[in-house]
């Protein structure tokens, strides 16, 4: 199943940012925790970790372009994405 990654909340009143580097390539595999993008607000700038594991399988940004808020930056395939427990009866 794939999963997208967005741009989370940067700090109160930021709406966007603009993308300064991308550190990862469709076929990279990230952990969770790694930083995938580092994005420039108009306070300062900060590394994007990714939310899951798993095989990047696109990169919807580029270096120079301004993304806002809830933006997606990757898909990942194959994450660890939480299961939802089904409770027995």
């Amino acid at each position: 199943m794939a999963t997208e990654i967005t741009l989370p909340e940067l700090g109160d009143g930021i709406e966007s940012g603009d993308i300064l580097e991308v550190f990862i390539s469709v076929g990279d595999t990230v952990s969770e925790g790694d930083d995938i993008v580092e994005v420039e607000t108009d306070k300062a700038s900060v590394p994007v970790p990714a939310t899951i594991s798993g095989t990047v399988v696109s990169v919807d940004v580029e270096p120079g372009q301004t993304v806002n808020i809830g933006a997606i930056l990757i898909t990942v395939e194959g994450g660890d994405v939480p299961a939802i427990e089904t409770p027995v009866a």
